[in-house]
């Protein structure tokens, strides 16, 4: 299967043994940077909520993806949450191999549309499954510069 094709039924997932291209660029925009400095700030992970649909979207966003609702709601949406997917890395962006493998993981706090995508750490890549509670590690306060990896890693509960 090609990386274009989608997958339309849960049986058809299958494992991927090649590489997979990771390349992107983000601006975070108004929504993106008051939750990077709520990470920085306070340690707190942030969303928005929907008055109309009564989502909390994380990460925040200015508008509802269903109803356009302009989001003015910011509630906190706690640390912890489940791994929802996960890949093991083995080899850096640089395509470099990594000395260690690394556990990258789709985590959703409870409550939430949408999660953060994140490394797990303290946890051993065969240890990992789908639907194991974690939660956020944070950077020690003066090393924090409000970026995404002030969250150093979610590790199991």
């Amino acid at each position: 299967m090609s990386l274009i094709e989608r997958i339309t039924k849960v049986g058809d997932a299958q494992v991927w043994y090649d590489n997979m291209p990771v390349e992107s660029v983000y601006t975070v925009g108004i929504a993106g940077e008051r939750f990077l400095r709520a990470i920085k700030d306070q340690g707190a992970i942030m969303g928005t909520v929907c008055p109309t649909c009564n989502l909390t979207y994380l990460p925040p966003m200015m508008y509802c993806e269903r109803c356009f609702a302009e989001l003015e709601e910011w509630v906190e949406v706690g640390t912890k949450g489940t791994v929802y997917s996960y890949t093991i890395l083995g080899v850096s962006l640089e395509e470099e191999p990594l000395e260690e493998p690394q556990i990258l993981a789709l985590i959703r706090m409870e409550g939430v549309h949408g999660g953060l995508v994140q490394r797990l750490g303290e946890v051993k890549p065969e240890d990992v499954e789908i639907g194991m509670a974690v939660e956020a590690v944070f950077k020690p306060q003066k090393q924090r510069e409000g970026s995404i990896l002030d969250i150093e890693y979610f590790k199991p509960v």
